[in-house]
């Protein structure tokens, strides 16, 4: 039998030297947690938990979570999966694997030890969405065959796996549905539209936007995530998810490259491309089941978000 969550925590955290992994990690430290960070820096970097290799509580293990791993902890957090269209798309094959072998891999150890585990699923479960905003009883509009389908569908597969290894195997899961999420510790050449567009104008170049960027986001700071994600995981074990974890209010991408060009104080023009294929056209998470289950909202407006995302990439920049 594991040792009870709340008497002796040690947790593991899959991808946990990735941006969202390392910040969940600090969070994790910080109240007291023993952390098991396991990441095979794919996409994760050692510079965002080098803060913490020398804590007495911190222990990192660099492993492939689509080969078995077999550890004691009493919680899970399920991160491991590249989570940008320029990382997981370079190769889509081992993408799916570690959506779906990595799932089936950290839920057999969940199985064993009996320790909740929580997934870190993604808003492109919706693909290109008809709903508007969107609820987590929304199935989605995904093309299972296109160059996003790779972590789309892994993801969505991911899901299916949890709520089947919940049902046949009474496990404890909480799978939580992650919109597009900002903050320092993101990759600068990981395409995301925010890293892009700071990079760019940082560097003084004109700023790309695909389409007319009348497409929308709803962007999320980190430290806001990762609250909803602690409070997902310490939710009563009835409360599975999924939940959608994101910041309700929406901008369209002119809007945001418009509002870093002005917090940059850059001359960078906006220039327009073809938009890419299967691009949403609109992203926005109904979060009333978190605000009513998890007492979770986003309190960081983007402004604010984009002053210290900015400074992180200046400070990078600057080296």
């Amino acid at each position: 039998m594991a040792r009870e969550y709340f008497s002796a925590r040690r947790v593991l955290v899959t991808g946990g030297a990735g941006f969202v992994g390392s910040h969940l990690i600090d969070r994790l430290i910080e109240r007291g947690d023993e952390v098991l960070c396991v990441d095979n820096l794919f996409t994760g970097a050692k510079a965002n938990i080098a803060h913490l290799l020398d804590h007495p509580r911190f222990e990192f293990l660099r492993h492939d979570i689509c080969f078995p791993l077999f550890v004691e902890v009493d919680a899970i957090f399920n991160l491991a999966c590249p989570a940008s269209p320029i990382h997981y798309q370079h190769d889509p094959v081992q993408t799916t694997k570690v959506s779906v072998i990595g799932s089936i891999n950290m839920l057999g150890l969940a199985k064993r030890i009996k320790a909740p585990i929580l997934q870190a699923s993604t808003s492109e479960v919706y693909g290109d969405p008809t709903q508007h905003p969107q609820t987590e009883a929304y199935w989605g509009n995904v093309n299972p065959i296109g160059i996003r389908s790779c972590y789309d569908e892994g993801k969505r597969c991911a899901e299916t796996l949890f709520f089947d290894y919940h049902r046949q195997h009474d496990l404890n899961i909480k799978v939580a549905r992650i919109f597009n999420t900002y903050g320092p510790r993101m990759h600068p050449s990981d395409g995301r539209v925010v890293s892009n567009f700071i990079m760019q104008a940082l560097a003084g170049d004109d700023i790309t936007i695909y389409g007319d960027g009348s497409q929308t986001r709803s962007f999320c700071y980190v430290d806001d995530l990762v609250d909803g994600l602690m409070r997902l995981m310490d939710s009563p074990e009835g409360f599975t998810g999924p939940v959608n974890l994101g910041n309700p209010v929406e901008f369209t991408i002119r809007q945001l490259a418009e509002t870093v060009i002005e917090m940059t104080g850059a001359k960078s023009m906006l220039v327009e491309q073809p938009l890419p294929s299967d691009d949403p056209t609109q992203r926005q998470p109904d979060i009333s089941l978190a605000r009513s289950q998890l007492g979770w909202e986003p309190e960081q407006n983007l402004r604010e978000g984009l002053e210290k995302t900015i400074s992180y990439f200046q400070r990078l920049k600057n080296g």
